[in-house]
């Protein structure tokens, strides 16, 4: 770590976010469900560290028209859709402004389903703990929208583990679920990016190589050494 705590890249974080994962969690029969793209890389560490399974869980940020960066709410996989209506009241937002953003981000995650899982199905998490990763926890909108997702879709105990996150999202998120774990909670948060020293951005390539590596692993023990398996 640097003098202001930053992680190497998203491998180190995610090797420092497993360890206490695993220290707070122990033996229990969970999956761990990353947020594409930045989050596969920290959870295939997560993943492996437990010797669970990992698989994605594509959310997509609904950004307001006129400003993208700012997030009016967010959709997920299986259909499941969060909107900030205090945001869209304020801002005076039409339907129509909000039903062609939604189509938008719709497409895309339909593009990512099927780019990272193919033709195989989401893995079973009813009964289950379900361990949702991102690398950042910024406004929080994406994992409420995944929260939210997975906790309808059956998980026993929801887990949200992130290496960074803002501390008063971290906050309010920790009411939603079971248990949230985050390491470094900084009061000046800014953007996640800031916190690690390569924050290059994950490829839908490297997401289908992670996947694959962990397909592979999934029943030994995480590698070690300082050569990713991707």
């Amino acid at each position: 770590m640097t003098e202001r705590q930053t992680y190497r890249d998203r491998r180190a974080a995610g090797q420092i976010l497993a360890a206490e994962v695993r220290g707070r969690l122990g033996a229990v029969d969970a999956v761990v469900l990353a947020l594409p793209r930045g989050g596969v890389p920290v959870g295939y560490e997560v993943a492996m560290a437990l010797d669970a399974p990992l698989d994605v869980f594509v959310v997509r940020k609904l950004g307001v028209p006129e400003q993208p960066e700012l997030a009016m709410g967010a959709i997920a996989s299986g259909g499941f859709k969060v909107l900030d209506d205090l945001l869209i009241e304020q801002l005076g937002l039409s339907e129509r402004k909000i039903t062609k953003v939604i189509e938008n981000e719709n497409a895309e995650l339909a593009r990512r389903e099927k780019l990272y899982r193919a033709d195989q199905p989401p893995v079973e998490i009813r009964g289950r703990t379900a361990i949702l990763v991102d690398d950042g926890l910024a406004t929080g909108s994406t994992m409420r929208a995944a929260i939210t997702a997975n906790r309808q879709r059956g998980a026993k105990q929801l887990v949200v583990a992130a290496p960074v996150g803002a501390s008063d999202t971290c906050t309010a998120l920790a009411r939603e679920v079971d248990l949230l774990i985050c390491p470094l909670q900084p009061d000046e948060f800014q953007a996640v990016g800031l916190w690690y020293q390569d924050f290059t951005a994950t490829t839908d390539d490297e997401v289908r190589e992670i996947l694959a590596a962990a397909n592979r692993k999934s029943e030994r023990a995480a590698p070690r050494g300082d050569v990713a398996p991707w």
